[in-house]
């Protein structure tokens, strides 16, 4: 599957879960699991696209500005989910951060999807995208057993100019 494929399944995914977030009332506990789906889907799914993807495009000159900029959004989608969690612990109005982390990952999707995807169809082949496609789904279930600390951490050494290691053999240097 290209990498655009894997990732647009995974967009649908996660605001479908939040907009099931959203729907609960405020009584109903099934929301701390929810919200914990919630973070196992978009976690391991952010760390894996900005690995293989965001990388490969910065490693190939893509518009770099643009792909930091989906870096900082991830960022930002991050910082809500961690309050929301927060939030939905303690019931202190979750269901308003639930409804920004929508319009954050909505806002986000929709860059990515007409921006970076037009932008790295001009620098990835087919077959590029395939093997990065494949790269992503082998990381996501990696990533998510090392937990939010650790690739919150990678994240940040990420935002560093690129050192290719994993990303060097998806795609030659050009």
């Amino acid at each position: 599957m290209k990498i655009y494929d894997a990732l647009k399944k995974d967009h649908r995914e996660v605001l479908v879960l939040v907009d099931r977030l959203i729907a609960l009332s405020d009584e109903d506990d099934t929301r701390f699991k929810l919200a914990g789906e919630i973070r196992d889907a978009l976690i391991p799914h952010s760390r894996a696209e900005e690995a293989v993807f965001y990388n490969s495009l910065r490693a190939l000159d893509a518009d770099n500005g643009k792909v930091l900029h989906g870096y900082a959004e991830h960022m930002a989608a991050e910082g809500l989910l961690r309050t929301l969690l927060v939030k939905e612990r303690v019931k202190l109005d979750w269901r308003a951060t639930a409804r920004k982390l929508k319009e954050a990952l909505s806002h986000h999707i929709h860059q990515e999807e007409t921006v970076i995807f037009p932008l790295a169809e001009k620098v990835l082949t087919d077959e590029d995208a395939e093997k990065i496609g494949v790269a992503f789904e082998r990381m996501k279930p990696e990533i998510k057993e090392e937990g939010v600390v650790k690739t919150t951490l990678e994240m940040d050494r990420k935002l560093m100019p690129p050192k290719i290691s994993r990303v060097s053999d998806l795609i030659d240097k050009r």
